[in-house]
């Protein structure tokens, strides 16, 4: 496995819910670049199309992703054992799945970033703020367009790429690693949020051992609810109410 296996890929969506649905998708392979707006079988929400200013109207004669040569393309790429490469790819991997898509491995560089981050000096892992904080030079990369963003995604990645393969040495093994970090959730080190922001989670833990088990629970009910599935938040504390 090399570069030359990685399918770098953004999803622009009808909102953030369990039932949205994917409105404009791109992606990158082989350094050749495919971008294209979909109607999904849902309206775009208003929210949705303050952030990626995608309107209904823009999408009305589209074709369904359902029936689109890029959904053909995609499930052929990965049907053929190579990788998806997003920023937060768990929702990436979960608008596809909607569509019918299944990813079995994916390297997340936000969970690549912060594996990197050992001593939480990064304020956030946002890709945009990424891209101005590592100072990435790209072209023609508008914030919240699915090929904008992966054009950033495949600068940052590279960076990634270089600084693990300092530390490694080897492509393949860089990859693995890549790989293996992106398929657990995060145990965070530090809240960035809420009244103990700045602290350190295990520090909290023993402290105030109640806030845990309330915010695990709201973390919880969330998830329940279909609000939001904050996977790394009720990994790190389930893990320290275990510990």
């Amino acid at each position: 496995m090399t570069r030359n296996n990685l399918i770098f890929l953004d999803t622009e969506t009808t909102g953030l819910g369990p039932d949205d649905r994917l409105c404009q998708l791109a992606y990158t392979f082989a350094d050749v670049e495919h971008e294209a707006l979909f109607k999904p079988p849902l309206p775009i929400s208003i929210d949705a199309m303050s952030v990626t200013h995608i309107t209904n109207r823009m999408v009305e004669d589209k074709e369904a992703f359902s029936e689109s040569r890029m959904k053909m393309d995609l499930m052929r790429l990965l049907a053929e054992g190579n990788i998806l490469v997003a920023h937060n790819a768990r929702f990436d991997v979960d608008m596809l799945r909607r569509e019918d898509i299944v990813v079995k491995e994916f390297i997340d560089t936000f969970k690549v970033i912060y594996f990197l981050d050992e001593n939480d000096e990064i304020p956030r892992y946002a890709l945009q703020y990424l891209r101005y904080y590592f100072d990435l030079n790209i072209d023609e990369a508008p914030a919240h367009s699915a090929l904008g963003d992966v054009r950033v995604l495949v600068a940052l990645f590279d960076f990634l790429f270089q600084m693990m393969m300092e530390r490694v040495g080897d492509e393949e093994k860089v990859l693995a690693q890549m790989i293996e970090v992106s398929s657990k959730p995060l145990l965070y080190r530090t809240f960035t949020f809420g009244k103990h922001i700045g602290k350190a989670v295990k520090v909290v833990a023993d402290e105030d051992p109640g806030y845990i088990n309330w915010l695990l629970n709201q973390k919880i009910m969330s998830r329940e609810n279909g609000e939001d599935d904050d996977e790394n938040w009720i990994y790190t504390l389930d893990f320290y109410i275990k510990k």
